[in-house]
């Protein structure tokens, strides 16, 4: 591994070194005080202390022995062995919506979270939000207000609000396991955990946390997510589904993906979003292509904490150690991973409108040629991101299979945010932005597809509003959103009050995360099957609100780029791919034309 690699993994290595010596002084000191000294500091304690000393409840139990464990005050608890199949086992760092929680190092049957009442819990960090690994067990939603506290005595107030760990939404939980323990044994139940982050102060350094006054709202972990200075994203992919694959056993994935900025460093992002287990890669490699499944060059290998592969927890990501690897901007890229064991179904991003590869038996991840590659694939398993070193940020475009790039050419790039992302590079002084396309094909801003959870054919996602921390504010040092959804809302019979109300809670939600946010216009789509006149109009109603919305920083005028002037409620024909819903090549071409820079 190249110096600049082995240099920032040293310096990783000594700040959790010098973390782990803090909590184990701390949990030393904990267990020496007298019996009670901890009882007797909670709430109203004058200085924080580590979540882990506050745990008061115990959520995990064996299957054999269910009694040791009461969660929600029915004698109902967590299964250690489903926990562990997922890759939730004690001590593990779960890097989950861009933040790295630390699930408990408590054995099953010891106490392993903490019912919120008040408690001040040492925190640190910088960070644009905090946290929470959560779950409630009212039988409904529950939270209330606490307060952060900064270095130099500033301190804000947060809302924290924790969905049922037996009937949140699936749509948005962290991972879900398929059965629970009661005194009677373990009774097939889909009981799920959820990660909450609240925005903090920008700017600020964060001293210490005091939890809402809420006692079925459990808190397991705590961190504050950073906003990862240092690097830019240049290439991402939403998760669609989960679908089944293969299976896959001793396989390499050779994956093509289209950057739309360079830098002298990368790193790759994995994620096993809505899974019910872990899955191992073995090692990985990245590598420019030259034709086909052919690198351009030795595929150079990628580490994770200093090993070859990673395990992905169900509902967590893994982000590689910083390669010194020359990224030019505009290029086709290989990323080739391993996956050693049997993988029968995958998370994916189904429309990669791009041809990648799959090989027969072994690892071929440092393979220059591609003749092992024999088989094609039509989607983006697994993999999440491509980051780069250095530069401004990332414009993330978020939107449906307009966005997704239906009707453009496959395998030439010519979604209309690959257009963008080639006017921002070509335009004299304006910053490299990278651009990252978040669209997904028939997705929706306030309904789900995808029902969040299990094997399934259907992959056009859960809505923009369930996604949106995940694949917006999780990304990498985002700057702007472009938000260009909600025609199959109205395809699906949506009144417009809702579609608006979930466009201006987006923006809500970004804006308290210090995201700027553009809205486009809706496009026609009169000659699509079920747009119909009332579609129509609904969509003219949208529009108009968009355009007077004060919600946003700016409006892009799309509809306005690709109407036939004759006809309104149709897409010009030049602009149309045929299906008279999506433009093709010249019409995202347009799109992208008609955005002022300046904007983003």
């Amino acid at each position: 591994m190249r110096l600049f690699t082995r240099r920032v993994q040293k310096e990783w290595s000594v700040g959790r070194a010098v973390r782990g010596l803090v909590v184990a002084l701390t949990l030393c000191a904990g267990v020496l005080a007298p019996v009670g000294a901890a009882t007797a500091t909670r709430p109203s304690a004058a200085l924080p202390l580590p979540l882990e000393l506050l745990f008061d409840n115990t959520a995990v139990s064996e299957d054999v022995r269910p009694a040791e464990a009461d969660f929600d005050g029915a004698g109902r608890s967590l299964p250690a062995p489903a926990l562990a199949a997922a890759g939730w086992t004690p001590g593990r760092t779960l890097d989950v919506q861009g933040t790295r929680l630390t699930w408990p190092r408590s054995a099953p049957g010891r106490p392993d979270n903490v019912r919120a009442e008040g408690q001040r819990v040492d925190v640190r960090g910088r960070g644009d939000a905090l946290a929470f690994l959560v779950a409630g067990t009212a039988g409904s939603a529950t939270g209330g207000a606490g307060t952060v506290r900064y270095a130099g005595g500033g301190r804000s107030s947060y809302l924290l609000s924790a969905p049922d760990w037996r009937t949140g939404p699936l749509a948005t939980k962290a991972v879900a396991l398929p059965y629970l323990n009661t005194p009677g044994g373990p009774v097939t139940a889909t009981v799920r955990l959820y990660v909450v982050t609240v925005p903090l102060l920008r700017g600020g350094r964060v001293r210490s946390v005091t939890l809402p006054h809420a006692p079925d709202l459990h808190v397991f972990a705590m961190a504050v997510h950073s906003a990862a200075p240092g690097w830019t994203g240049s290439w991402a992919a939403s998760t669609s589904g989960y679908p089944a694959v293969g299976p896959w056993t001793d396989r390499t994935l050779r994956l093509v993906v289209h950057t739309s900025v360079g830098g002298p460093g990368v790193r790759l992002r994995f994620a096993n979003t809505f899974a019910a287990e872990r899955v191992r890669i073995g090692g990985a490699t990245v590598a420019v292509r030259a034709s086909g499944a052919a690198a351009r060059g030795t595929p150079l290998p990628v580490s994770f904490d200093g090993s070859a592969g990673v395990t992905l927890p169900a509902g967590a990501q893994a982000v590689s150690d910083p390669l010194h690897f020359a990224v030019p901007a505009d290029a086709d890229l290989l990323v080739s991973f391993h996956l050693p064991d049997r993988v029968a179904a995958a998370p994916v991003h189904r429309l990669a409108r791009q041809r990648s590869y799959l090989s027969g038996p072994g690892d071929h991840t440092a393979d220059v040629s591609g003749s092992a590659f024999d088989a094609a694939l039509t989607s983006w398993p697994l993999l999440t991101g491509v980051d780069v070193a250095g530069g401004p940020g990332s414009v993330v475009v978020l939107g449906d299979s307009i966005t997704d790039g239906t009707g453009s050419t496959a395998g030439a790039d010519r979604r209309w945010p690959d257009a963008l992302a080639a006017r921002l590079r070509g335009r004299s002084g304006a910053p490299r932005y990278g651009v990252l396309n978040q669209g997904i094909s028939a997705n929706r801003v306030v309904t789900d597809h995808y029902p969040g959870d299990g094997v399934s054919t259907d992959q056009a996602g859960v809505s923009a509003l369930h996604r949106l921390d995940r694949d917006v504010l999780a990304q990498t040092s985002v700057r702007t959103l472009v938000v260009l959804e909600g025609v199959n809302d109205l395809l699906a019979g949506t009144p417009p009050a809702r579609i608006t109300f979930g466009l201006a809670e987006l923006a809500r939600r970004a804006h308290a995360r210090g995201v700027r946010v553009l809205a486009a216009t809706l496009t026609p789509c009169s000659g699509w099957r079920a747009c119909t006149g009332t579609v129509d109009a609904r969509r003219a109603a949208v529009n108009s609100w968009i355009r007077a919305s004060d919600a946003f920083d700016a409006v892009l005028d799309f509809d306005a780029v690709v109407r036939d002037p004759a006809r309104p409620d149709r897409l010009l024909s030049a602009y149309d791919s045929g299906d008279h819903l999506h433009p093709g090549d010249a019409g995202y071409a347009a799109l992208a034309a008609s955005v002022d820079l300046a904007l983003l």
